[in-house]
């Protein structure tokens, strides 16, 4: 593993661990399904196929973060912000889907494991931390951006230490543990820091000119107080 780039290719993690994780994803994935079904709407369902799209061009672009190694954007606090913890697996899992099959950016073997840790494992990680900071801090474009960046920074590094776990039950190679352990977290903060910046520009953006199709707002948003109901008649 010249490079530590999120994407895992076939035989650095063995087959029956791989194919494991290829039925827990699958799985996974079938649950988002039946739970999606519940969000989808006018307004989500085209917002969704925006999503997906808009991560898939960006996983495109790397950008270098030490010598040797790039990294790229995940997506998984994006999607969930802006559709949800449902709908936002299944979109980053499509992107993964699509880029296997179609670009070989991943090995095919390690499809479940890129699954897991990109749209199950970041996602899930990611829509904890932005349920948590949306109750304390102000439902608004800045506060919704700050949400987002500290809440892609945390996702994208725990999705890098289920690579680590998952080289622990699997792995081909005599590496050091805690020496991938301890470099795959350094390098995916830095990367993770770079998704928070256009994690946070894009849900301000989309916040600030359609803050009815973001997600997270209208899902933590507090309810409203109902009016007090007269007991009795009305006015004489």
């Amino acid at each position: 593993m010249d490079t530590m780039a999120m994407h895992i290719a076939n035989g650095i993690v063995n087959g029956p661990v791989s194919a494991v994780f290829a039925a827990f994803a699958a799985a996974a994935l079938t649950f988002c399904v039946w739970r999606a079904r519940a969000d989808l709407d006018d307004r989500l369902a085209p917002m969704a196929g925006l999503v997906a799209a808009f991560i898939f061009a960006v996983q495109m672009l790397n950008f270098q973060v030490l010598p040797g190694v790039s990294g790229h954007l995940l997506g998984g606090t994006l999607a969930v912000i802006l559709v949800g913890p449902w709908v936002g697996a299944l979109c980053v899992s499509t992107v993964l889907i699509v880029q296997c099959l179609l670009f070989a950016d991943g090995g095919l073997t390690a499809l479940g494991l890129n699954i897991t840790n990109m749209a199950l494992l970041g996602t899930a990680a990611g829509y904890l931390l932005v349920a948590g900071l949306l109750r304390i801090l102000p439902k608004t474009p800045a506060g919704l951006g700050v949400t987002a960046f500290a809440a892609s920074v945390v996702s994208v590094v725990i999705a890098s230490q289920g690579f680590v776990a998952e080289y622990w039950l699997g792995g081909t190679t005599q590496l050091s543990l805690p020496a991938i352990a301890g470099t795959m977290a350094g390098v995916h903060t830095l990367i993770g820091i770079g998704e928070g910046l256009i994690a946070a520009t894009t849900v301000m953006t989309v916040a600030r000119v359609r803050p009815d199709l973001v997600y997270a707002l209208r899902r933590f948003r507090k309810a409203p107080v109902a009016e007090p109901v007269p007991v009795g008649g009305g006015a004489a």
